[in-house]
């Protein structure tokens, strides 16, 4: 019998040819703990560099809020602090890719872990040109969610730990894997916002002026 991650592939179309990813988008992944400041620097990013952001958590929360019996399976998992399966989570992202309009594309909050990496690989088949990791200490990423108070149902201490617990155990996995690739670039995001992003500005000015900065994984 095959894995959990290979069960998960086998459920999805891969997208087809002739589309999306024969036209040779730009990706850029970016990972970092809950409280990291991935959403505020990716703002900064698509106003400065001309990239879309397209957030995995806010496409989940946007369906979990829906009433669908998939929103209301992503709301459950997600209030436990858990991984929401690969499946859920690349048939979102491969329909808000394809509905960007941009070739270049922020994913952020992803891949979460290994079966989020493999499916990914298996089904949008477009490798990132790299991964943007923002590093920052537990207890500083605990007082910015603490302070945040957006009324997220996954803003509360409990679900705040254990979120912390699964971003150590299944992402930091598939940064180290990229990090293997020679993608990774780590940002000290544990400085203020402004400095942070002047770090990532260095990053970014250097992709732009790199034509055709892609690799299809055949």
């Amino acid at each position: 019998m095959g894995s959990v991650t290979d069960v998960a592939v086998k459920k999805l179309p891969c997208l087809p040819e002739g589309t999306f990813a024969q036209k040779k988008p730009t990706v850029v992944f970016v990972l970092g703990g809950p409280g990291s400041g991935k959403g505020t620097q990716c703002a900064k990013i698509v106003q400065h560099f001309g990239f879309a952001h397209i957030s995995t958590g806010d496409l989940l929360r946007d369906e979990s809020r829906s009433g669908s019996e998939t929103g209301n399976m992503i709301e459950s998992i997600m209030k436990e602090g858990k991984m929401v399966p690969a499946e859920v989570t690349i048939k979102l992202l491969q329909k808000a890719m394809q509905e960007s309009g941009n070739d270049k594309l922020l994913i952020d909050g992803f891949p979460r872990n290994e079966e989020n990496r493999a499916a990914y690989e298996a089904v949008i088949k477009i490798e990132p040109k790299l991964v943007l990791f923002l590093d920052c200490s537990e207890e500083e990423m605990e007082r910015r969610l603490l302070n945040r108070n957006q009324g997220r149902l996954d803003d509360n201490i409990e679900t705040m730990r254990k979120r912390f617990k699964v971003f150590k155990e299944s992402t930091l996995p598939v940064i180290e894997y990229y990090n293997s690739k020679g993608k990774v670039r780590k940002i000290d995001a544990g400085k203020p916002a402004e400095e942070v992003f002047e770090d990532i500005k260095t990053i970014f000015t250097s992709i732009s002026q790199v034509k055709h900065c892609f690799c299809v994984i055949l």
